[in-house]
């Protein structure tokens, strides 16, 4: 018998123990009779960027001890592994790689581009699950699973359908979070803020009767390009000897009016900070500010897009009104142009004031760019319809969230999921409903082309060529608003909704299902997917090049790993919803409760009949540099 090493090396029994787990099958789940006690969790899947670091190893480890432990207990236990594709993350990283050989990812293609994404995912993902293997983890390896893998493939395919036909998916022209650098818009929550030490600029515009002028303040004097009204608090000293007049914009030339709006602060030099650096006036650029949009809509107000996708200057998108003096300013940096401007207003004595000033700008959470406010077409979910945002919010323990909001109906005792959701520690309760409570629509379209592409095909005609059935569905709708359209395509198992983008045009979408959808519809002309794509493509309609917001498929993560909608399509997964959904615990971070936590509880209460996806959130502890800096796998 050979002497026993002075210290233990893991490393040597490692391999053998994990093969012996494996060859027994330790830790496989099988489904169970209704009203056994079991213990689930869903690993929160890791993103196929990189390695994992040590936050995945704390949190893993967490979910092993409360695994194990009730293991022990004698429960059926599930813990179920898998893997995220992280469209906008990988897509960053993927591309970053490949500058570095010099190859554009336009310059490749789409397909060729998917192609090699999947390989470095393939890598990665190999590399991510012998980590957890390495660790000890006692996943269920026999489930392992990958947001784009065939199984919740078809989950997403068929959640998109479902919500699209229930009138909970739109397509609309919104103001979006939109980041230059990686040219995709981006979710509320996919916005960070940071303190930047700017300035503050004081412009004059000339009042059009040549009485004087107002002097706006500003910390984006490059957006003035697209202003299309001035605004002045009516209850500002003066206000009535202005508001109905107009001013002359500099530069372009616009003849924009003076409006009334509560929103403008009033200067007050003993005031807080915002009216210290108030002038009063307020210049309104829809296009290019979320609050100058809300102000638009309340005063009707053009809105006048004076940037292009990469955030430089341009009059391609919605800028039709241009002088000879604005063109010099086209195709500058947003950062150029702001520059420039400044030293026109300068050199024409329009500049009053220029005030060192420190303010919060939003940035993105993968390029760290400063976001543009930009006017684009997107897709949107409704989650501030009650069905979503309103059960989210009665999902709480009433001990946690005793006061729900006015417009959010009571829970109640005969409603499975309600006041099922608990959050530890308490306090994030809070964050949780605080989101639910001021929550906006969900823009979940991405300008990218590694995800889940949207099953939606559309086309644009003019009002004179829609068909009958389009047009009467539109008679009582204004401009931007969709209506189901009664159509060919809905026997067919397709849904068909219509919106009026602007007087004379119309555009059709219609958003098809999956097969597996497909074979279950009641529609009486059911088809095929690739036979009914056949016929809305040969009807002139394209499929929408965008993907999904990659938190979509994420939010139907504990459903669709164990085979939702159509466990039977695969066998394995047969039983797995009614014993383990809901899971027992979520162990996560504190940042992705709005951006996970949020949608899964909404995804799994709508489509599950109320039944929240979890009774228990754990927030765990965050690992940080020395900085204060988080962990990141992106970061290296």
């Amino acid at each position: 018998m050979s002497e026993l090493e002075k210290a233990y090396v893991p490393a040597d029994a490692e391999a053998a123990v994990t093969a012996k787990w494996d060859a027994a099958h330790a830790f496989h789940a099988m489904p169970v009779n209704a009203g056994t006690d079991t213990y689930s969790v869903v690993i929160p899947p890791p993103n196929v960027t990189a390695a994992l670091h040590l936050g995945h190893a704390l949190n893993n480890t967490l979910q092993d001890v409360l695994i194990r432990f009730n293991r022990m207990l004698g429960k059926p236990t599930l813990w179920m592994p898998g893997t995220d594709h992280a469209g906008i993350a990988t897509q960053t990283v993927v591309e970053k790689r490949l500058l570095a050989d010099g190859i554009k990812r336009l310059d490749m293609g789409r397909e060729a581009f998917v192609e090699t994404t999947q390989a470095w995912k393939d890598e990665y993902e190999a590399t991510i699950l012998e980590q957890l293997k390495a660790m000890g983890a006692s996943c269920d390896w026999e489930r392992t699973r990958f947001t784009m893998d065939d199984m919740c493939a078809t989950a997403v395919r068929h959640a998109f359908f479902k919500l699209f036909d229930d009138g909970l998916i739109y397509r609309g022209k919104r103001l979006v979070n939109w980041d230059p650098a990686t040219r995709t818009a981006l979710s509320d929550d996919e916005v960070e803020m940071e303190d930047i030490d700017g300035h503050m600029w004081y412009l004059r515009y000339p009042l059009e009767d040549g009485s004087g002028h107002v002097t706006v303040a500003t910390t984006r004097p490059e957006t003035m390009l697209g202003d299309t009204a001035i605004a002045v608090n009516p209850d500002d000293p003066q206000a009535e000897a202005v508001i109905g007049k107009y001013v002359v914009l500099p530069i372009v030339g616009r003849r924009i009016p003076i409006v009334g709006d509560d929103y403008v602060v009033m200067a007050d030099p003993e005031g807080d900070t915002k009216a210290q650096y108030a002038s009063g006036f307020l210049k309104v650029t829809p296009a290019h500010d979320q609050n100058d949009w809300d102000i638009g809509l309340r005063h009707e107000l053009p809105v006048i897009n004076i940037m292009g996708p990469d955030g430089a200057i341009s009059d391609q998108y919605g800028w039709d009104d241009i002088s000879d003096e604005a063109r010099q300013f086209v195709g500058m940096s947003r950062e150029d142009a702001r520059t420039a401007i400044v030293e026109w207003f300068d050199a024409n004595e329009l500049l009053a004031e220029v005030r060192d000033y420190s303010h919060s700008v939003g940035h993105s959470y993968r390029s760290h760019v400063a976001i543009e406010p930009w006017l684009s077409d997107q897709w949107y979910v409704s989650v501030t319809d009650d069905r979503l945002r309103g059960s989210a919010l009665r999902a709480q323990t009433p001990d946690q969230a005793p006061d729900l909001p006015a417009d959010v109906s009571e829970r109640s005792t005969e409603m499975p999921g309600d006041g099922e959701l608990r959050f530890f520690p308490d306090r994030y309760a809070r964050t949780y409903q605080a989101w639910h409570e001021n929550i906006r629509d969900w823009c979940i379209s991405r300008q990218l082309w590694w995800g889940h592409q949207i099953p939606v095909w559309m086309r644009l005609v003019n009002e004179a060529d829609a068909s009958a059935e389009v047009v009467e569905a539109l008679e009582r709708v204004g401009i931007d608003e969709a209506v189901r359209v009664d159509s060919q395509w809905n026997p067919m198992g397709a849904a068909h909704y219509a919106r009026r983008v602007t007087t004379t045009e119309i555009e059709e979408a219609i958003c098809i299902p999956p097969d597996a959808t497909l074979r279950r519809s009641e529609a009486p002309n059911t088809t095929g997917e690739t036979e009914l794509v056949t016929a809305v493509e040969a009807a002139g309609y394209t499929r929408d090049p965008d993907v999904l917001d990659t938190w979509f498929s994420s939010g139907l993560w504990p459903m669709s790993t164990m085979g939702w909608p159509f466990p039977e399509d695969f066998p394995e997964t047969v039983g797995l919803l009614q014993s383990y959904n809901p899971t027992s615990v979520l162990s996560t971070a504190r940042e992705i409760i709005t951006l996970w936590v949020s949608r899964m509880v909404m995804f799994n209460r709508y489509f599950l009949d109320g039944q929240v996806p979890y009774n228990d959130v754990f927030i765990h502890a965050m690992v940080q540099d020395g900085h204060g800096q988080k962990m990141s796998k992106s970061l290296g």
